[in-house]
């Protein structure tokens, strides 16, 4: 079993930035990929960012120049850096991750961001 624990989420103004953090209870070092999803309200879940073991990331058009994922495996943690913040940014952003060996995938609580002014 893993967890995965958001943080960082907050209201910020337009063309703002934030960063947020996913804390998981097992070494991502064994994951074959993580990844940042959003949910916006009356919408599904989107991909945002995902980043594989060898450091491969791949982004949402909407996001591309603006957010950057990455990991710090020796804190277990993985990081989106959201800048040029939009309205249409406005979500609950999740954390997800695919250990190997995994049957399963695991998700986050998710932490909410909230772009206005």
């Amino acid at each position: 079993q893993v967890q995965l624990v958001e943080s960082g989420g907050g209201l910020v103004q337009p063309g703002g930035s934030l960063r947020l953090s996913c804390a998981a209870s097992r070494s991502i070092d064994s994951t074959y990929r993580m990844g940042w999803y959003r949910q916006a309200p009356g919408k599904q879940r989107d991909l945002v960012a995902t980043i594989t073991a060898d450091d491969s990331t791949n982004y949402a058009d909407s996001v591309k120049g603006r957010f950057t994922i990455s990991r710090d495996n020796a804190k277990n943690t993985l990081y989106l850096q959201m800048n040029s913040l939009k309205p249409e940014d406005t979500a609950v952003y999740y954390c997800q991750g695919d250990w190997y060996g995994d049957v399963y995938d695991y998700w986050g609580q998710g932490t909410q961001v909230t772009v206005s002014s």
